[in-house]
């Protein structure tokens, strides 16, 4: 059965695992130089350390695997993508052989849930073309285009999605 949780650093290995077979089913989708530059950050322990200490993730698990993950990084931390007035998404990923099963979309959901209950106004999150199946998830959600960008010499979209306050002034 599977089981949905916040990661703690306990899981920075199997997180790290994930991430190379979810990102890697798109190694054909680049040249392999871009591949190169794209993969980089998978391999090493450094991105999932620093993302497990300044974010929250929430994994999918069935047994002992991680089979799903994502990571909510809450407003305040900046980027060349994301506004500091938004918190983002990032490394929504899940084990291939599990896709499809909605693990994905609840993952987001719980991302967007846990910003809507931290009193965040914005989520925002950036794909890319060869992302089909994750725009469409983000796009039922609400997300929208705000700005267009290429890199690896694939389009890439930021997506952002406005939080609504249940409190009534």
């Amino acid at each position: 059965m599977k089981n949905y949780r916040k990661a703690t650093i306990e899981d920075l290995g199997k997180l790290q695992k994930l991430g190379i077979l979810a990102y890697s089913q798109h190694k054909l989708s680049m040249t392999a130089e871009n591949w190169d530059k794209f993969s980089a950050n998978l391999y090493g322990p450094e991105l999932y350390t620093e993302l497990i200490e300044s974010a929250t993730c929430f994994i999918c698990e069935l047994e002992d695997e991680v089979i799903g993950m994502a990571f909510l990084v809450s407003k305040g931390h900046p980027t060349e993508l994301f506004d500091e007035t938004w918190s983002y998404i990032r490394m929504v990923g899940v084990h291939p052989n599990f896709s499809g099963n909605g693990i994905a979309k609840k993952l987001t959901e719980m991302c967007i849930e846990f910003a809507q209950e931290d009193g965040e106004n914005f989520v925002a999150l950036h794909t890319s073309e060869f992302m089909e199946a994750a725009r469409h998830i983000y796009q039922g959600f609400g997300f929208i285009v705000v700005r267009e960008f290429s890199r690896y010499d694939k389009k890439y979209w930021i997506y952002l999605l406005e939080l609504y306050s249940d409190d009534i002034d």
